[in-house]
């Protein structure tokens, strides 16, 4: 688990992360016979913020990107997706320590836990969190939930597998190579 921190640097990721969020809320593709569910370019990203700066930076960038989102986009936020990404956030972030991407150390070992952490996390927040969620806030039909729930689980653990997992890399990469400049006094 991560050693948790919190300073200039955090508070700059959640801030430039939640506007990041924001826009790609705009980039989805959505599912047809599904209603309100679509394909988040999003969610890659909070993956990736939340695996590099960990459970605070993953759970403030879901919470307030989506919540801002929302806002924007629909003019009311739909309080138990939101409360769905910021879990997602604090799960993945909370393994910050074990993927080793600030370190340049992100390779096959780690990709296979970052992808295993992320789907359990993507099946936490969509399948159990926001279909509850959904049926004690807004009383929504249980099967409609679950079958959003469901489609989330699989979009978003595909796309977080594959574009959060090549953010990570690429990241890593220029990392790792960067780990000879040292801090001039």
């Amino acid at each position: 688990m991560s050693k948790m921190k919190f300073g200039i640097r955090e508070v700059v990721a959640i801030g430039i992360g939640t506007a990041l969020f924001i826009v790609l809320s705009y980039v989805s593709i959505p599912f047809g016979v599904i209603p309100n569910t679509s394909i988040q370019t999003r969610m890659a990203l909070l993956a990736f913020f939340s695996a590099i700066y960990g459970p605070i930076v993953g759970g403030s960038v879901g919470f307030l990107g989506h919540a801002i989102a929302d806002a924007f986009q629909y003019g009311g936020v739909w309080w138990s997706w939101v409360v769905s990404d910021a879990i997602f956030g604090i799960i993945v972030g909370l393994f910050v320590s074990k993927f080793l991407i600030e370190q340049g150390g992100f390779k096959k070992k780690q990709i296979l836990l970052f992808n295993v952490i992320q789907v359990i996390s993507n099946a936490i927040a969509w399948v159990v969190v926001a279909p509850i969620l959904d049926i004690l806030i807004y009383a929504e039909p249980a099967n409609k939930v679950f079958v959003q729930g469901a489609t989330s689980l699989i979009s978003n653990s595909i796309t977080v597998g594959v574009i959060g997992t090549l953010l990570a890399y690429a990241y890593s990469k220029v990392k790792a190579g960067s780990s000879s400049l040292s801090k001039e006094d």
